[in-house]
């Protein structure tokens, strides 16, 4: 096992050499290629001023560059904070100045709205990936074709900080979730221990990179010589194409991915037979789907669960184990679940009770960044970490998700917070209250529904607020219907009962 994430390109190049690694919108890259591109641009970034420690936002669109950037930044001994592009300008400006990063790499599309953070952080510098490189930012081509060498490699130990991987927020914000070198690798490793990924496997994905699914894929063809056809974002005909063209063995992606290319009339002439397994995450997928999408595959469908304080995976089925559809399978090795009583975690449920699913093993986060107490909330002191999943364990140490002990709204994969909604809805000035709830829809999961309470004289629309909140939200975070009503259920105490608020559905 490695002791830290930088060590992994050279290790890979030294092994797998010039077996193809990557391909990205037709471009192919050997491991050795990789190797000489990580080297390259980690030369580039400690040219910029990028040292041990430091931490580097990876803000950027599906590519090759990001693959590069994210173990370049890892060759020097830097944190990685990789985060979601669909945040907004002001988001990104949050999470920098929370985890003090010192540059961003972005898309060439994101440059130009995120240049007046360097004016209020300590971001110095910004990268931009492409050839139209903004002004004021520094161009991340430029930095490779530079050939700059790289400081000798640094000695990093496994337990230290490699990654913050900010998560929706409760309280409004994100939090960012700290990760070590081991809990990264010990995922990736295990992920692919007990799906059996390795040198004779491709992976066609349009998971986006910065995500925990995403991250344990590309670790699984950096370690284990795995081939890796990443797409940008998901396309169901270039999905398709993909699979065919370069002989696929496995897919991998959220339910509504499998929903769209059901339901589209090119799966009659699609040529999956490459195919031997496919799995799914970032939410449950209802039984009946799952078999539709075995029938139509005609490979195995396997569920796995995981969430950005872990990493990656926490549980899944083996490969060459039972698949019990409905269930998210058992715990990666080296790693525990159980169903801890709601209320009191001290107490495990018997089998078959429906409890709060809790993991601990050596992929748990170190804790929040930053925020002491929401790790003392969802850290208890004997290392088990709170899901906020409801769920039961059958005998044979399998869980099956019930729902969510906590308000959050799972829409398409993502995690969305009412309260992050309510925080922006709160200054618009037509409202006097917001809530947030959640409606259930075929294609996402869920939904959010906000619930509104206009000031005495004001008029406002539907679609006034849905745009008042893209203007600050992420689009995945943004309520897709909105309800104006006279007030929302609330408690004795004036909190409002969310987990009510579809009383009030018209």
């Amino acid at each position: 096992m490695f002791n830290h994430i930088g060590q992994i390109p050279a290790a890979a190049a030294a092994r797998f050499a010039n077996k193809e690694a990557l391909v990205f919108e037709g471009k192919s890259f050997s491991f050795n290629e990789l190797h000489g591109l990580v080297e390259r641009a980690a030369g580039g970034l400690s040219d910029l001023g990028v040292a041990p420690g430091d931490t580097v936002t990876l803000y950027a669109a599906n590519s090759w560059e990001w693959i590069v950037s994210y173990y370049a930044i890892a060759r020097l001994g830097a944190v990685i904070n990789p985060v979601n592009t669909m945040l907004t300008p002001a988001e990104i400006e949050y999470v920098v100045k929370d985890c003090g990063a010192k540059a961003i790499i972005a898309s060439p599309e994101k440059v130009a709205a995120i240049m007046h953070v360097k004016e209020v952080s300590d971001v110095g510098e910004i990268i931009s990936f492409g050839a139209d490189v903004a002004e004021g930012a520094v161009s991340f081509d430029a930095l490779v074709q530079a050939n700059l060498t790289p400081p000798d490699p640094v000695e990093v130990a496994p337990e230290s900080l490699s990654t913050i991987g900010y998560t929706s927020g409760t309280t409004g914000h994100p939090k960012g979730a700290m990760q070590s070198h081991r809990a990264v690798i010990t995922n990736g490793a295990m992920t692919s221990q007990m799906q059996m990924r390795g040198a004779d496997d491709c992976v066609v994905s349009a998971l986006p990179c910065p995500h925990v699914y995403a991250n344990v894929i590309m670790m699984s063809m950096m370690m284990f010589g795995c081939k890796l056809v990443l797409h940008r974002s998901f396309d169901v005909d270039l999905a398709f194409a993909d699979i065919a063209a370069h002989k696929a063995t496995i897919f991998d992606g959220v339910p509504a991915m499998y929903m769209f290319m059901l339901n589209s009339p090119a799966i009659e002439k699609a040529d999956l037979s490459s195919l031997t397994r496919c799995y799914v995450g970032g939410q449950t997928m209802p039984v009946a789907t799952m078999e539709a999408v075995e029938a139509s595959f005609k490979v195995p469908l396997i569920e796995l669960w995981g969430m950005t304080e872990i990493a990656g995976l926490g549980s899944t089925h083996p490969l060459y184990g039972t698949n019990k559809h409905g269930s998210i399978g058992c715990a990666l090795p080296y790693c525990e679940l159980r169903i801890a009583d709601a209320e009191d975690a001290g107490i495990t449920m018997p089998r078959g009770e429906v409890g709060e699913l809790m993991v601990r093993g050596p992929i748990v986060m170190m804790g929040y960044y930053n925020n002491e107490e929401k790790t003392r909330e969802t850290l208890e002191p004997d290392g088990w970490l709170h899901t906020g999943d409801l769920g039961t364990m059958d005998a044979d140490g399998c869980v099956y998700i019930v729902d969510r002990k906590k308000d959050m709204i799972l829409t398409g994969g993502y995690n969305v917070y009412p309260a992050e909604i309510e925080r922006v809805l709160a200054a618009h000035p037509a409202v006097a209250l917001a809530a947030v709830g959640k409606l259930p829809d075929d294609i996402k999961g869920e939904i959010a529904k906000a619930y509104i309470v206009l000031k005495t004289g004001a008029e406002c629309t539907e679609e006034a607020i849905i745009s008042f909140c893209r203007e600050e939200l992420a689009a995945y975070k943004c309520p897709r219907a909105v309800q104006f009503v006279e007030d929302v259920p609330k408690t004795s105490t004036g909190k409002i009962m969310r987990r009510e608020l579809h009383t009030l559905d018209q």
